[in-house]
Order: structure tokens, then sequence, then C-alpha cells
């Protein structure tokens, strides 16, 4: 793990309080680097230049260009970006407190550590205290990176953490056909579902995850450098029964119930006016769910039975 390093200093602006901050990133990338390289291994460079010439361009010479409402491309320079406003103020401005629940996740940017910047971490501590006690979350604006931000403040393990969030226009509203539709849920399927989710049920420990895509990928890439074979292929046996499907929801939910519990909550197959001829599906459907996983062990034992019946007979 890297160092970590302040990429800001301000105030914490707590109404007539301010507690000045350090602020560090609070999150590092673990994924490999790569280079782009030619087939041969020859690292790919790539120059600025002048488009339609060859001539290259010194990074300092480089300007961005916006685009205004009538269609004209507009050059400002660092410089006239320094001019504005909002990079005049080094604080982190709280201008409300609002319940945990009512700033969804879907507005979460990036979050940073706040670091008391002063001698006395009383403030910060104070400031700390009061949010965990009154479980809200401290709604803020500053300026980062030239960029006005919109953020919360909460309290991650006893640190002050300044969550960035989306602007409301930069969160996408869904709109899907399925949104439309009014499929019919039966009861049955619903408390079955419930159940599943249950059994499932349990506190988050994030340690018990990993990110087996960077696992397989530094295998991969120590497999190759020594000339190896990572993952060696291995022999696999199919039943026909794998290939089966269980046709009717409640049944699957049913049979993932048990198979997290070893037996099923008892749930009526269908409402009272629901056809008979349902219920005797969804029961067909379950007992093939139950027999799934009995298949692959059984099977061989079947056809050898099988067998022997035949040479027995045929004597």
């Amino acid at each position: 793990m890297t160092a970590m390093r302040s990429i800001w200093k301000g105030d914490l602006s707590f109404g007539l309080v301010n507690v000045p901050v350090k602020v560090y990133s609070a999150t590092e990338s673990h994924d490999r680097t790569s280079h782009q390289v030619a087939t041969d291994g020859t690292r790919i460079r790539y120059r600025r230049v002048k488009e339609g010439t060859d001539t290259e361009v010194e990074f300092s010479e480089i300007a961005n260009a916006y685009e205004s409402e009538s269609g004209e491309m507009v050059i400002l320079t660092k410089t006239d970006l320094a001019e504005l406003p909002v990079q005049k103020s080094p604080e982190v401005a709280i201008t409300g407190f609002v319940p945990v629940d009512q700033v969804d996740p879907i507005y979460f940017d990036k979050p940073y550590y706040l670091e008391p910047a002063s001698k006395s971490s009383k403030a910060y501590v104070l400031m700390r205290d009061a949010l965990a006690q009154t479980e809200r979350l401290a709604i803020a604006t500053f300026t980062l990176r030239s960029r006005t931000r919109l953020a919360a403040l909460r309290v991650v393990d006893d640190v002050i953490t300044l969550q960035t969030l989306l602007w409301p226009d930069e969160v996408r509203q869904p709109t899907f056909g399925f949104l439309d539709d009014t499929p019919e849920i039966r009861p049955q399927e619903l408390e079955m579902a419930a159940s599943l989710i249950e059994s499932m049920a349990g506190d988050f420990d994030p340690t018990q995850y990993e990110d087996t895509y960077q696992l397989e990928l530094s295998k991969l890439i120590e497999a190759k450098a020594q000339g190896t074979e990572a993952f060696p292929v291995a022999e696999t046996t199919t039943t026909e029964d794998e290939d089966s499907e269980v046709a009717d929801l409640l049944a699957a939910l049913r049979a993932s119930v048990r198979d997290r519990t070893g037996s099923a909550p008892a749930v009526a197959d269908t409402p009272a006016a629901a056809p008979a001829k349902k219920a005797v599906g969804a029961k067909s459907a379950a007992k093939k769910a139950a027999a799934k996983k009995a298949a692959t062990t059984t099977a061989p034992t079947k056809k050898v039975a099988a067998k022997k019946a035949s040479v027995k007979k045929a004597v």
C-alpha cells in the first residue's frame, strides 16, 4: 500500500466553527499496470502534434477549447480558469444535515478522508462525534481540482469521510420498457423469494470477498513469464440431468431455499383460485429440482444396476 499524501487543504465550515483539515484519497487501485506494445514487445509512445502536421506541441502550450451555445470554439487557459470565483474558496461549506437514508448510494462518487490540520483535534472530534450520534449526513460544497463538488460527510472508522456526490443531472433516469409492464406475481412466489433472501441474510464483511479477476490475471502473467500453463483444463463429467431446467419459478425458488437450508418452508403451491394443472406442474418441477443434485452421484450406480439386471435376465 502506497503512503498517503494530502491532495487538498482547507477549512471545514460548520456554522461559525472552522475545522482545519487535510484531504486524502480514501481509495487506490489494485489493478495490474499494463503498457501498450508492438507485437515484438517494443513500447508504444504517443506524441502530441498539430493536426495535419508533424509538429510536436509541448504540454505547456496546450489549452482546452470549449464549445459555446452558438457552436464557436472558445479557448480557455489555466489562467482563465483560475479567475473563476469558486477557485478562491478554500473551504468545505456545510449547507445542511439530512437523514442517512435520504441519500441514495447511486449518487456516491469518490471518498476522501479528512485529517485534522490544526494542533488541537478537539473541534474535529466534536464534529465527528456529533455526526455519529445524530446519524445524519452533512451535505457540503467545495472546490477540488478546478471543479465545484457536492459532497456528503459521514464517519467511517472514527474518521470524517468526505464522499463526493454526483450532481442530479449526472444520474441518468432509467427508461426501460419492462417498467410499463405489470406481470402477475403470485403470493407464494413472493413469500418464497423472501425466504430465500432470509436464508442468505447476514452482516457485510468485505474481507470475505476478493477480486478473482486480478488474482487470475496475476497467475496468468507469472505463468506466461515462466513458460508454464496457468489454468490446466480439468476433466469434467456431465449427466443428462445437468441440461434440464426448472420450468416453474416457484419450484426454482423452493429448490434454492432447500439447497441453502436443507428444507423448504411450507408454502402452498398455488392460490385457491389457481387451476389444479399448475399445482401439479409446480410439484413435478420441484421434484426434478430436488433430484437434480442427487443425479450426479447416483447416475453411475443406476447404470451398473441396470446392466446387472440385463445380464441376469439374459441368463
